[in-house]
């Protein structure tokens, strides 16, 4: 009785053989987990394109010593529009790393985690423009930064704790959060942040992901490029990994 079913999304693969394929996938329940898909290079292999990357499947695995094997796989989504569009498929890999980079040891909050991938990777492959994609990622980032605990700060001052209630406010992206006029000069913190763009985050954070409000509506693709850098700036003081998408992801959102 060592076989056992769970929901995964794929993130990353890797040859183990000529045959045979070693797929990296976040779980609902056991976060991030590593299995055998044997056969997976041959053209009659029954898991076939359910283990592409960027593939939500219903799985069913065998329990090994070190490494389980994939025994059956169910698509549940693919994110077909995804594969059609490169912005998509850029914003999609940079989520994915990021919770690659954030996953080990997070199997406590793997549900929260793995619904929260779930609906930034569809969001940004039904997404009908670049704006709307940029603008799943961003939730994506606040939420996930709240959930491991880096949640960002946009109401009070890292430094003195006085609540900030103008436009007199920076950006700490080491610190993760706003800085005051009079404490930014002492922190060398040069990133002047205008309370739009704070009410903007503000917004995203507070709203559940699926819920679209006025913000989504009103903000332009300029702000979701400042929102997406700095927030991934903070991101990376978190994260020991490099993440190798995102090079390739700031020329996406800088177009």
């Amino acid at each position: 009785m060592n076989n056992y079913v769970t929901e995964a999304i794929n993130l990353k693969s890797y040859n183990l053989n000529d045959a045979d394929k070693i797929i990296v996938m976040y779980s609902k329940e056991n976060g991030l987990i590593k299995g055998v898909a044997k056969g997976i290079k041959k053209p009659k292999s029954k898991l076939g394109a359910r283990m592409d990357l960027l593939v939500a499947n219903s799985l069913q695995l065998l329990k090994g010593r070190s490494m389980d094997t994939i025994l059956q796989a169910q698509t549940v989504n693919h994110f077909r529009k995804t594969r059609e569009d490169y912005d998509k498929l850029m914003l999609s890999s940079y989520v994915s790393e990021v919770v690659m980079n954030f996953g080990e040891g997070s199997e406590s909050a793997s549900e929260e985690i793995y619904e929260l991938l779930y609906k930034a990777l569809n969001r940004i492959s039904d997404s009908d423009s670049k704006k709307d994609a940029l603008i799943a990622v961003i939730k994506f980032q606040l939420k996930i930064l709240l959930i491991m605990g880096f949640c960002v700060e946009l109401d009070t001052c890292l430094c003195c704790g006085e609540r900030i209630i103008n436009d007199d406010m920076y950006f700490s992206t080491s610190m993760g959060g706003v800085v005051c006029k009079e404490c930014c000069k002492p922190l060398g913190v040069k990133l002047k942040m205008h309370s739009k763009i704070r009410d903007f985050l503000q917004a995203m954070l507070q709203f559940d992901f699926d819920y679209e409000s006025e913000y989504d509506k009103k903000a332009t693709e300029k702000v979701c490029q400042v929102c997406f850098n700095l927030l991934d700036e903070y991101i990376k003081t978190h994260t020991n990994k490099r993440q190798k998408s995102v090079k390739m992801v700031r020329e996406v959102v800088s177009v």
